[in-house]
């Protein structure tokens, strides 16, 4: 069967929202996911993944190996013992992995075209990407350009999420039906536990304001 979307698909909150909207357009059968193992301190991000895949229907899921980059750079992602955490002064957190989204897009790019898929689905966000470079509308923009030059394939990037806030994409996963799965089923925690996770690094606060925040709203 033909495939329409590759969902790059890393366990969190974002990557499964994605996918539940990837899935709802175009039917299970006709998305893929792919998964990155690169060199991330909690490996239980992959379990999460494919756990997701199934709940969702998606047969066609590959986990890819970026084995190489722990000889390109640092960071507290990558590292078992580091701090998570902000230097004063630093415009990001020390958590941003250099270049990440730039690889991941690549490489899910090369397999959407020996899939026939054009559309490629990732949950990056200006509006909470913390200083992430390559979070923003711009490089997504850029780097759209760059794939279609050098694969010359009509692919294209869908960010559904760039302007919304946490809030936003709580409430958008209580319109599709899939609350409970994002709330329980998910591993946004940069400490590696699932769910409401452990509630101080800054991906449990981003993601536990954004839910208290949609929780008043609904009220």
């Amino acid at each position: 069967m033909t495939m329409k979307a590759v969902v790059v698909l890393s366990g969190g909150q974002d990557s499964a929202t994605c996918l539940a909207l990837a899935v709802r357009k175009h039917g299970a059968g006709h998305v893929a996911a792919i998964t990155f193992r690169y060199g991330q301190r909690h490996a239980l991000e992959t379990k999460f993944a494919k756990r997701l895949a199934k709940r969702f229907g998606v047969t066609v899921h590959k986990v890819v190996s970026l084995g190489f980059y722990r000889h390109l750079t640092t960071n507290a992602l990558m590292s078992k013992t580091a701090h998570i955490g902000r230097k004063k002064g630093a415009s990001c957190p020390n958590t941003v992995v250099e270049g990440r989204n730039a690889f991941f897009l690549l490489a899910a790019a090369v397999w959407a075209k020996e899939l026939g898929a054009t559309e490629l689905y990732t949950g990056v966000s200006e509006a909470d990407y913390s200083g992430y470079p390559d979070c923003r509308e711009a490089f997504i923009r850029a780097q759209q350009r760059t794939l279609r030059l050098a694969l010359e394939w009509p692919v294209r990037i869908v960010t559904p999420f760039m302007h919304m806030s946490k809030a936003d994409e709580w409430a958008l996963a209580d319109r599709l039906g899939i609350l409970s799965v994002i709330e329980n089923e998910t591993l946004t925690c940069y400490n590696g536990i699932p769910g409401i996770g452990c509630g101080r690094c800054p991906a449990c606060r981003l993601r536990n304001r954004g839910y208290m925040e949609f929780i008043k709203c609904r009220k």
